[in-house]
């Protein structure tokens, strides 16, 4: 599992590269978390554009992270889901409490 973070105008970027599951999802919560926490960001957003597999441990990670910037007036965005990605956060409920970024035609 790879993460890297960039921060830009309020904007908090999470790039996650790798599979997503329980083995995983720990490790990416803490690291999310603990940027967050000192920045403060407007916006979380998080980029799974290099996650070919993600299991419900990812969606445990999303909606952690809504929780926890609601708290200060924060939202998360998605960007970068598959179709089966985008499928699961359908399905999940997860597109209700986040905002999913649309990419190429889609936008």
């Amino acid at each position: 599992m790879n993460l890297q973070i960039e921060l830009k105008s309020g904007v908090m970027t999470a790039l996650i590269g790798g599979e997503l599951d329980h083995h995983t999802a720990g490790h990416l919560r803490e690291q999310i978390d603990s940027t967050a926490e000192k920045v403060r960001p407007k916006l979380l957003r998080m980029d799974f554009t290099d996650v070919p597999f993600m299991d419900s441990s990812g969606i445990g990670l999303i909606l952690g992270r809504v929780r926890k910037l609601s708290g200060w007036g924060g939202r998360v965005a998605l960007a970068g889901l598959s179709p089966q990605l985008r499928k699961m956060a359908e399905l999940s409920g997860i597109a209700s409490l986040a905002v999913i970024e649309k990419k190429g035609k889609e936008a």
